[in-house]
């Protein structure tokens, strides 16, 4: 009673305690699938590494046909990112910012890629640029451009599977932005224009590089579409992914070298892109402490 009272007049909340609350001892039932869902996740990538030939490692890198792939594959990806920032931005911010009939749909329609089988989206892709499409026939007979099987080709593909991923990781940046900063500058008399490059993109760069990486790592990986639309040439539309499908017909012990290429730029994807999986967990723990 007297300890009540002490507290009363303290006007202060008494402290939580500081001892740690036994939850008891994690049930049987979630530990086992979570251990074959971790194994299943786990035990291909390490079976890669481990059966890898690192004794002619270099050796098998090293061919024309690797390093013909691997430019391809840098070319395409930073060009693929190029785009994305001078077209995916200015989407992400109508997606953000515009109230306008139909946006819902075009939100609807934008994150399509992200869910499409990459053959279907290549077939798509044909079927609206290729050489008799409804914009590639157009395109041929006015300038005899054609987009099939071509390094630009390529680009085509990668940004249309790639441009996602950008698009939402932007929108989201611009959502957390707010429009307070737009009505603040609208207030000084800016422009809308003005504000979006001095307030509101400024305010959103870190959406935007990482959309850049996701879009970069997308594009990195990107095969199924690549190869409907553009084919598999070498030194002009073979990738490093298609590479490693091409490699694997022949010899398992090349295809495994191409692949942890790969395995390596997403690993250092996941490195640059830890933040948004490892920080949130870890100020969480820090609360907890």
């Amino acid at each position: 009673m007297s300890q009540q009272g002490t507290a009363g007049r303290g006007g202060g909340a008494s402290r939580p305690s500081t001892r740690p609350v036994r939850l008891g001892r994690p049930p049987a039932v979630l530990l086992v699938p979570a251990a074959l869902a971790a194994l299943l996740l786990v035990v291909p990538v390490v079976a890669l590494v481990v059966a890898a030939p690192w004794g002619t490692l270099a050796e098998r890198l090293a061919s024309q046909a690797v390093g013909e792939a691997l430019a391809i594959s840098l070319g395409t990806s930073l060009a693929t990112v190029l785009v994305c920032l001078l077209l995916g931005t200015p989407l992400a911010w109508v997606l953000a910012r515009l109230d306008l009939p139909g946006l819902g749909l075009l939100r609807a329609l934008v994150a399509v890629p992200l869910v499409l089988p990459p053959v279907v989206a290549g077939v798509a892709l044909v079927t609206a640029f290729g050489r008799t499409g409804v914009v590639g026939a157009p395109l041929r007979e006015a300038f005899g451009l054609t987009l099939p099987y071509t390094t630009a080709g390529v680009v085509l593909a990668h940004v249309f599977c790639a441009m996602p991923f950008y698009v939402l990781s932007v929108e989201g940046a611009l959502r957390s932005a707010g429009e307070r900063c737009d009505a603040v500058a609208a207030t000084l008399g800016a422009s809308r224009w003005y504000a979006f490059r001095r307030v509101v993109l400024p305010l959103a760069v870190p959406g935007v590089l990482a959309g850049c990486v996701l879009a970069w790592a997308r594009s990195l990986g990107e095969f199924g579409a690549t190869i409907t639309f553009a084919g598999n040439f070498p030194g002009t539309t073979q990738t490093m992914p298609s590479l490693v499908y091409t490699a694997l017909q022949a010899d398992a012990d090349d295809a495994r070298a191409l692949a942890l290429v790969l395995l390596a730029v997403s690993l250092a994807v996941l490195a640059g892109l830890r933040h948004r999986w490892l920080d949130p967990l870890r100020g969480h723990r820090r609360e907890r402490a």
